[in-house]
């Protein structure tokens, strides 16, 4: 048979298993002749392909259905197996990594978060050491004895999610970083085989988070911002994430908002970032905790602590930061706000902590900033993902793949049946 045939039969069985397999994450539990009738498939190669789902791990039966009444065999109900996979999300920042591993139905098996100063270290040594805490979460008791999906990573800045390659993150000082490839080689060399590796910005990430497992999930038209030294915006319109011509789409922490403004770490004057960052934030609640030079690492987050307890017990000085950058973060959405009409704005990271403080001025920025009549209810909301939300994104974005054909089957759990 010519290889192109080969190709493309391959190609079709592909988007069928995923087919099959995004019909029943929907409809479960399901019987076979469901899945036929949603996927316009016949119940032959329906037959064929969940039986090859099962062996892979990724679909089991669940029993006959209940209360059916029929003549002959009653139907074997299909459901997704969430027993032996598990999707890695792992995000790298300016001062932590966290890791999430998640089920096939999505539900956290796993996460750590470990406070990494990733801008000092550079791009080699946090390789090194994402693959070194990757290879301890997957030899945890929660996640040894499962097939790993494969590894989502986000980054804060603009990634070129085809090639895995980050051109710019300010933030970190890294430029056209290849990372996709030296993670693989590094979780090999770890002994943990081939691994398929995934780059993405973390604040789409963290809005595919959102949609699927936060508090507003299934929210179609949904925008997350990143709550971290820098801010990005991930878009979701009808469910799908926006992003841009050249996948660069998002980087509202670089919205120009005040002319001649404090200097910006992507160089500029003025941006958002440098008036509503955290690091802007800290620098106007907490100047006497804050270290010389650069704020990374586990200082960030105790500064961040520090903050909401000053402003919890009224600190006028705290509290009127806060007010500030969240007057900053209303403008900002009101401009999202008017552009794109989303349902949602969710705050993410370290602004969740900090929330009942930014979003009064906030929502007021909105309101009066906003052309729309109001809609009723909140239009900005804090994230309960916390610091989760990015790493999350990533597990996530696999099982999607996963669902679309996209990402490689893991292997048969026994035998296929002859014949």
């Amino acid at each position: 048979m010519d290889d192109g045939v080969k190709s493309g039969q391959h190609a079709v069985r592909t988007s069928n298993l995923g087919l099959i397999l995004r019909a029943v994450r929907r409809r479960a539990p399901c019987s076979r002749a469901e899945v036929a009738a949603a996927t316009g498939l016949t119940k032959s190669t329906v037959s064929s392909l969940v039986g090859e789902l099962i062996d892979r791990g990724l679909l089991r039966e669940a029993g006959a259905a209940a209360g059916e009444r029929r003549v002959g065999r009653p139907g074997v109900m299909l459901e997704v197996d969430d027993r032996s996979i598990a999707a890695i999300g792992l995000e790298v920042n300016v001062d932590y990594l966290t890791i999430v591993a998640v089920d096939l139905v999505e539900r956290e098996l796993f996460s750590r978060h470990a406070d990494f100063d990733a801008r000092a270290a550079g791009p080699g040594a946090s390789v090194h050491r994402m693959a070194a805490l990757l290879a301890e979460a997957l030899a945890d008791p929660l996640l040894a004895e499962r097939t790993v999906l494969g590894v989502g990573i986000a980054v804060p800045g603009l990634v070129d999610a085809a090639t895995g390659t980050v051109t710019h993150a300010p933030n970190l000082r890294w430029h056209d970083v290849a990372l996709r490839g030296p993670v693989a080689a590094a979780l090999a060399r770890q002994g943990l085989g081939a691994v398929p590796v995934a780059v993405d910005n973390d604040a789409g990430l963290g809005a595919v988070a959102e949609h699927r497992g936060g508090h507003l999930a299934g929210t179609p038209d949904l925008v997350y911002v990143t709550g971290e030294v820098g801010i990005g915006a991930g878009v979701l319109v009808g469910g799908v994430p926006l992003r841009g011509a050249r996948g660069y789409g998002g980087e509202i922490g670089h919205m120009p908002v005040d002319r001649g403004g404090p200097r910006c770490g992507c160089g500029r004057r003025g941006c958002l970032e440098a008036r509503a960052g955290i690091a802007a934030i800290l620098r106007g609640t907490v100047p006497d905790l804050l270290p010389d030079g650069p704020l990374a690492g586990a200082a960030i987050a105790r500064a961040v602590r520090a903050t909401a307890e000053r402003a919890a017990s009224g600190d006028a000085r705290a509290r009127g930061a806060l007010a500030e950058a969240g007057e900053w973060l209303g403008r900002a959405a009101a401009v999202l706000a008017n552009l794109l009409d989303p349902s949602a704005i969710v705050l993410g990271g370290y602004f969740v902590p900090l929330a009942p403080w930014l979003l009064p001025a906030c929502e007021a920025a909105v309101a009066a900033h906003t052309i729309a009549p109001p809609r009723g209810g909140a239009l900005v909301h804090a994230s309960t993902l916390g610091l989760r939300a990015a790493a999350r994104g990533g597990a996530a974005s696999l099982v999607d793949a996963l669902d679309r054909g996209r990402l490689p089957l893991p292997p048969r759990r026994r035998p296929a049946p002859r014949g």
